[in-house]
């Protein structure tokens, strides 16, 4: 049976983003966080299972707090990340409480890979925090090189957040998947949230080229397809794309929700200007 939604709850949880707990832990290049008063719009009456293929920071699974998720990411160390905080947030908590915001403790520790599962866990985290934007990125080698980011508070991690992310994700599958197979169980009444790496160069929508590469246009035509599959089969299915009318070509028959957000990607505030964003939906 699928479980109600109170859309005007969430929409007061969602106007408290920065106090509301659980809410994100990491700060993602992309997030929806700023976003989520958008999506709670979007969102069906009611649902069973909740599943996110691209979870980032998770903005949207911790707003909803569903009672089964499967969350999934190609990213390795994002995904046992969030496992190491579901499993125990204190030992991830005890390494991070050493950790002192400085441009000399971030590049020892982005320097030096870290061992064990909860250390390994505190040490992205912490990279997470201080970085630049939140940016997730690797050379060649697998190794992540994005510069200290000057962050303006020396305050990495909230412990009660931790903790309250931690008790929301015990209800969460959490796996390495492409986004095809981490659906592939959806079924009638299910909640699929797609939020994709957006395309890249296209109207001065605002977003890093290095975009393409981790999700190429092909992998915007499976996904497409996909929604569609998982929409004749009755999934709710909710995508997050950049405002492109070749994109809405893709998505012929959902229905579209058009807004604009402020871009966080720039070097500079001065260089942030607002850019397009669509939300399609099945329901």
């Amino acid at each position: 049976m699928p479980a109600s939604v109170d859309i005007a709850a969430l929409e007061v949880a969602a106007d408290k983003r920065f106090s509301n707990e659980p809410r994100p832990f990491l700060k993602w290049a992309g997030s929806k966080q700023a976003l989520l008063r958008h999506l709670t719009a979007a969102l069906p009456e009611g649902y069973g299972n909740y599943y996110e293929p691209f979870l980032g920071g998770g903005a949207l699974f911790f707003l909803l707090k569903p009672k089964k998720a499967f969350l999934s990411d190609q990213c390795k160390p994002l995904i046992e990340t969030f496992q190491a905080v579901k499993d125990n947030p204190q030992a991830v908590l005890r390494h991070l409480k050493h950790k002192k915001v400085s441009k000399t403790e971030y590049y020892a520790t982005r320097d030096n890979s870290a061992r064990g599962k909860y250390k390994k866990a505190a040490d992205f985290i912490y990279l997470n925090k201080t970085c630049w934007n939140g940016l997730y990125r690797v050379n060649a080698d697998g190794k992540f090189n994005v510069p200290y980011g000057l962050p303006k508070t020396t305050n990495v991690i909230s412990s009660t957040n931790l903790k309250a992310c931690s008790a929301t994700l015990k209800s969460a599958s959490l796996e390495v998947k492409d986004f095809e197979t981490a659906v592939k169980d959806a079924k009638s009444e299910d909640l699929v949230y797609f939020d994709p790496p957006y395309v890249t160069g296209h109207q001065n929508n605002g977003f890093c080229e290095w975009n393409e590469k981790l999700f190429s246009w092909t992998d915007q035509e499976r996904l497409a397809k996909l929604a569609h599959r998982l929409m004749r089969r009755g999934v709710h299915v909710i995508v997050s794309n950049a405002a492109h009318p070749e994109i809405a070509k893709l998505y012929k028959g959902f229905s579209a929700h058009n807004f604009e957000r402020q871009s966080t990607l720039a070097s500079s505030a001065k260089f942030r200007r607002k850019v397009g964003e669509t939300l399609y939906c099945s329901n």
